[in-house]
């Protein structure tokens, strides 16, 4: 006979399903409690049976190899409709289980099973015990068997405590990391701000690591960008300073880095990369700015071009405050030869256009 459906049957399919314990591996903590259950009860099979929506799927087992069957075919679906012991002394004597194939087959006679109950009175399934004859079972095996359910349900809670720290822990983590990023990035561009720079700069020119440090800082603005500004408005002003820095990010390495400085201006972090690489590249994102059109999908050509200075670690600078003042020694150099070009300063250089290191453009 199918066994009907508890009347909390959504509930209890809901709190099985919280403990995430379906089709898990084998764990010694449930085949201890299992063989011990076989042992107390004298029975040759016994099992930590859940049953699901339409399986019965063992845990634990011992003395079968059988890892699930059809809901239909399980005892412990009629055993989770109490929470008391079931037993069945003699499955041929009970209609409910007289024409059960398991039954008819002569693979079960005997049954009995204790209920899995959660703190919330949701019956899971049982831990059971079988035997191919018929036999008593007296109360202290039930008693025992009983004890020896909620060692397993104790098992599951434990199981279930330990996911859902695992599960908040993750939760923080990423929470954590996504005010993390929020902390490094500039609302407007998109890209890292002054603090990610600064945090940057201090680890990577620290005195432990900087004896083996090259790296190369850009300073960047916008050419005459109060035109943009009062021609098309603070509101497209600031999407081309987002396309600007897309089109800049498009010109670097995987490790480069893009900082929005403030107002229109950008600093470009070049790690491992030396002076005469970190020209060659800050052209590029010269040329790539000049040669764009901005404000396309608004139907607008707006053209754009920008200023650029150049300074490198430790050939320019010998710390993070003189390579920032170093490269923005060249910006303001860029700017006061004509602007639209880049410019780098020596490090023991005055500023005139004498000592200037590199000056194309």
């Amino acid at each position: 006979m199918k066994a009907p459906l508890p009347s909390s049957e959504s509930a209890r399919l809901a709190a099985l399903a919280a403990y995430d314990i379906l089709d898990t591996l084998p764990e010694a903590a449930y085949d201890d409690i299992t063989q011990l259950a076989a042992e107390v009860c004298g029975a040759p099979i016994a099992a930590v049976s859940l049953i699901a929506d339409d399986r019965q799927w063992f845990k634990s087992t011992v003395g079968t190899e059988v890892t699930e069957n059809h809901r239909d075919l399980a005892f412990c679906a009629h055993a989770i409709l109490s929470e008391e012991v079931l037993v069945v002394p003699d499955a041929r004597d009970d209609e409910r289980f007289s024409d059960n194939p398991l039954v008819t087959s002569e693979q079960v006679r005997f049954y009995a099973g204790a209920p899995l109950v959660t703190p919330d009175g949701e019956v899971l399934g049982t831990l059971c015990v079988l035997d191919s004859e018929d036999r008593e079972f007296t109360d202290e095996q039930a008693r025992g068997l009983s004890a020896l359910a909620r060692q397993v349900m104790a098992q599951l809670e434990l199981r279930r405590h330990i996911t859902e720290q695992a599960t908040h822990r993750t939760r923080l983590e990423e929470a954590n990391g996504r005010l993390r990023t929020a902390s490094i990035t500039d609302d407007v561009s998109g890209f890292h701000n002054t603090r990610f720079l600064h945090e940057y700069l201090d680890e990577r020119l620290a005195p432990e690591q900087a004896a083996d440090t090259t790296l190369s800082l850009v300073f960047f603005d916008m050419d005459e960008f109060k035109q943009v500004v009062d021609e098309h408005g603070h509101l497209l002003g600031a999407r081309v300073l987002r396309e600007v820095a897309e089109v800049v990010h498009g010109e670097l390495d995987e490790t480069d880095r893009l900082v929005r400085y403030g107002g229109d201006e950008y600093v470009v972090i070049l790690p491992d990369q030396d002076s005469a690489q970190a020209l060659a590249k800050t052209e590029r994102m010269k040329d790539a700015i000049r040669t764009n059109s901005f404000l396309a999908d608004e139907g607008l050509d707006v053209r754009a071009s920008a200023s650029f200075g150049v300074a490198t670690f430790p050939h320019d600078a010998a710390d993070k405050k003189a390579l920032l003042l170093a490269a923005d020694r060249g910006l303001f150099l860029s700017k006061a030869r004509g602007r639209d070009r880049v410019s780098r300063v020596g490090h023991a250089a005055p500023a005139d256009d004498g000592d200037l290191a590199s000056e194309p453009g």
